[in-house]
């Protein structure tokens, strides 16, 4: 596969691409630089298999500075977006550089932060939490519902990534990144992670599991961390795929483009040496590919 970096940010901890099908844009954040990233394709060239080819010459990239870190941005049914962020959860108006700080749930747990998050399919927050120094098994994931009720579901992680929900809504998947484990969950109608398992654990030198997405098909695809590649696994957790990619710090992922057929991948640099940024330049960039399968239209948080 092709493999193309479409916004050469340089993030220190690129995360969260998060594809919104009502805007056909890509939200996405870096972490540690304190900045958060809106990009658009544009002026698309119609390729001769009829398909949309995007370059960095032909994007549209809007980059604010965010006064905190910020692991997550998510569109809001109600306007704006809805953040996890150093200091609990907050709504965030894109346009205006607005920031409000909405609730912390875990003002009792002042060494964690919000880390990643997404929507289920009901359009439901599933947020995670994580010791800041990475130390502790203090993170937690919270279900946010439309009205910013925050329930705590799952506790124990050392660093918390995902989640991710099959097609039909009924499944969660969660990475525990310090521990190389990716767990599977039933998830009840109400929103309750029941009859959790271990999917699939990962052995020194194949990376840490860091960000993930579901395609159409029910498989899992996860960025590993220090892995320099994107493994796709079935709903059983058996590796289908490897997709290698030209950094070694390959964060997350997401579906997107008008036909769901584009794979957005973020990365980071921190912690790169010097000689690491000499062999991997693109280091902390965006990158897209065709992945050969599509994804799912994401919704965005009901409230």
């Amino acid at each position: 596969m092709d493999i193309t970096c479409i916004a050469d940010v340089k993030a220190l901890l690129g995360e969260g691409p998060h594809w919104d099908a009502e805007r056909q844009q890509l939200t996405f954040v870096d972490i540690k630089g304190r900045r958060a990233f809106r990009w658009r394709g544009k002026d698309e060239a119609q390729t001769l298999s009829g398909g949309i080819s995007w370059s960095p010459s032909h994007s549209e990239l809007t980059e604010v500075s965010t006064p905190y870190r910020i692991g997550s941005l998510i569109p809001r049914a109600s306007g704006g977006y809805i953040a996890g962020t150093e200091h609990g959860i907050a709504h965030v108006d894109f346009d205006l550089e607005r920031f409000e700080l909405l609730f912390d749930p875990e003002e009792d747990r002042e060494s964690n932060r919000f880390n990643d998050a997404k929507v289920d399919r009901s359009g439901r927050l599933f947020a995670g939490t994580m010791d800041d120094e990475e130390r502790e098994a203090t993170g937690a994931f919270y279900r946010i519902d439309k009205k910013l009720a925050c329930t705590r579901v799952d506790d124990g992680f050392r660093v918390t990534n995902g989640p991710a929900f099959s097609p039909d809504g009924k499944t969660m998947y969660a990475n525990d990144s310090g521990r190389r484990i990716t767990y599977r969950y039933d998830l009840a109608p109400d929103g309750t992670p029941l009859n959790k398992l271990e999917l699939a654990r990962y052995e020194d030198g194949e990376g840490y599991p860091d960000g993930m997405t579901v395609d159409a098909e029910g498989c899992l695809w996860i960025a590993f961390w220090d892995g320099w590649c994107l493994r796709r696994l079935s709903p059983r957790g058996e590796r289908l795929a490897e997709l290698r990619v030209p950094v070694q710090r390959p964060t997350s992922c997401a579906f997107g483009g008008p036909s769901l057929d584009r794979l957005f991948i973020t990365s980071a640099r921190i912690g790169l040496d010097e000689n690491d940024l000499v062999s991997q330049p693109l280091a902390g960039g965006l990158f897209m590919t065709v992945a050969g399968v599509t994804g799912i239209a994401e919704q965005p948080f009901a409230g």
